[in-house]
This record gives C-alpha cells, structure tokens and sequence, in this order.
C-alpha cells in the first residue's frame, strides 16, 4: 500500500512538471498597500511578501516547473470584477484575474534571476504593453486615405520600421539606446530599446520593445504629431563619427537626436546644440541638469526621406 501511495505522489509530481505556473506580483509598494484593504489579502509587509514571493519561485523552479510572474494591478482587478461581478474580497477571484492576464495581460519567464532584476524586466514589459496597445488604437483609428484608399496605419507603422531601420544603418555597430517620445493627443507615449548591432549588420533587441518603438512613432507618423527620439550609444561602440570629449582623453558615450516631423511624416535630426538642451533639461520641470560627464552630445545622422508622405 505505501509503495502505491508513493507511485501516485510520483505520478502527480511528474504531472506537475508539466503544467506551467503563473504567479502574480504586487511589483509596487502603492499597489500592496491597496490589496490591503481586503480582509482575504493576509500580507501585511511589502518587504516579507516579496521574499515570501521570491522563496516560492525557487521552490517552483527546483521542482522544474516552467514558471511566468504576471504584472498584478489592484485598479485592473477591481474593473475585472466588476465586469465579472466577482466579490474582489476573495482568493478564488484573484486566481480568475491572474488567469485572465496569463492570456492578456504582461508576463515574463522566470529564470532563477533575483527580484532586483527581475521587478524592472516586469514594469518594462507592462510599459511596452501599454505603448503598444495605445499606439495600435491610434493606427487603428487612422483610417483610409481618401483618394487612394492606403491604409494610413498600416503605411505610418511601416514609415516608422524604415525609420527605425535607416537610423540604426548610420549608427553603425555598437550597443546603443534609443528614447522616444510622441505627444498624440491624450497621454503622450514613451518607449525605450536596447539594441546591439555587430559590425556585420545584424541588430538584436527585445521584440516586444522594438514593437513598441516603432508603434510609438509609427501612431506619431499617423497623427501628425511632433515628437523625438534620443540616441545614446556606448563608448567604444560608435560609428567612428564621434566618440570623445573634447581635449582627448578617454572615449565616452554619444549622444544624437532627431523631432519627428508631422508634415514630412519622417526623422529630422537635431543640431549638437538641440540635443545638448534636450539633454540636459529636466522634462518636469524644464529646468536645466548638469551634463554627464565624458558624454557628447552630436548632431542627428541625417536620414535620408523615403519620398511621399502618407496621404496623397
């Protein structure tokens, strides 16, 4: 009879194996502090429910079970019940929310990588969740042209890729950061990307945040709003066309930048001057910010226009 028993709980390991798990965060203290308010949530310390968190994904992991963390958003899980009408108050309608964000809403792999590393991949993949998402509706929403029918979303989106493409072609190869920001109307949209391009050419970057980029200036294209991107490459990884302070000394990072530009539907680069000042200006308060050290500050490549706008 025990050796039954053991076969079973065995079996059931097994089977555990491979079903995959999906563990929600309150990755923010604000959002901690609102599921508090329900008497089911028994947590009562960010801190101790974090490492109580972090202790069950090792566990998971040790047990070789294929793990996701879902982004929990306490404002979203109350719309969820409500549209649902679920007494938020409870376990069983938390685990429909997170089931719910499994298929729609933001995930990342866990990997065995600390909460300090894996918190910031989680709000930057909810952040590029949410450009894109904002982004698509505006493309969306761009319509047809009027005289000869091209889908106006589908040619900004496409614009946006080639500009992203042509930028990256006269960066050169080097690991380099891009920073932009469009004011469509209603809440602006940001998005940032890493990208490592070899000497041979070949770009790797994280998809999604490419996605989001080029959605953000693709929804800018679309609108007709103004807006700009931010290049900041590496030192030792520019395109040979800067890439030290002035005087000598050690190489350090570059940094260039372009408005887009609502009637030509394109990149315009800036002066060296424009993005010293663009730079070094605290957006919030619009008060200057001491430059960075060692960092330069160049003109824009310039791109050169595809031709054509996007009506006709």
């Amino acid at each position: 009879m025990a050796h039954t028993r053991s076969r079973r709980r065995s079996r059931r390991r097994t089977l555990r194996r491979e079903a995959p798990s999906i563990v929600p965060v309150l990755a923010d203290e604000s959002h901690f502090a609102r599921m508090r308010a329900y008497g089911s949530f028994t947590f009562d310390d960010h801190q101790s429910y974090l490492r109580q968190l972090e202790g069950m994904l090792r566990a998971l992991t040790a047990d070789h079970v294929h793990t996701r963390v879902a982004l929990f958003d306490p404002v979203d899980y109350e719309l969820f019940c409500q549209e649902q009408r679920l007494d938020p108050d409870t376990a069983s309608s938390r685990g429909r929310f997170v089931a719910e964000v499994a298929v729609t809403g933001t995930t990342v792999p866990y990997r065995g990588q600390t909460l300090a590393r894996l918190l910031p991949q989680l709000r930057d993949a909810h952040a590029c969740r949410l450009t894109w998402q904002a982004g698509a509706e505006i493309l969306a929403r761009a319509g047809s042209c009027g005289r000869c029918g091209t889908d106006v979303g589908k040619a900004a989106f496409d614009r946006a890729a080639h500009a992203l493409s042509t930028l990256l072609d006269a960066a050169g190869p080097g690991v380099h950061h891009l920073v932009a920001s469009v004011a469509v109307p209603g809440s602006p949209l940001a998005a940032a990307l890493d990208v490592r391009r070899t000497p041979e050419g070949a770009c790797h970057a994280h998809e999604s945040a490419a996605l989001a980029l080029t959605t953000a200036l693709a929804a800018g294209f679309a609108s007709g709003s103004h807006g700009g991107l931010v290049l900041r490459t590496e030192a030792g990884g520019s395109d040979g066309r800067g890439g030290g302070p002035v005087g000598g000394g050690p190489p350090g990072d570059v940094v260039r930048g372009w408005r887009l530009d609502p009637a030509g539907c394109w990149l315009s680069p800036l002066s060296a001057a424009e993005v010293f000042a663009a730079y070094c200006t605290d957006p919030a308060t619009r008060e200057p910010v001491a430059p960075e050290p060692g960092v330069e500050h160049a003109p824009g490549h310039d791109l050169p226009h595809p031709g054509g706008g996007l009506h006709c």
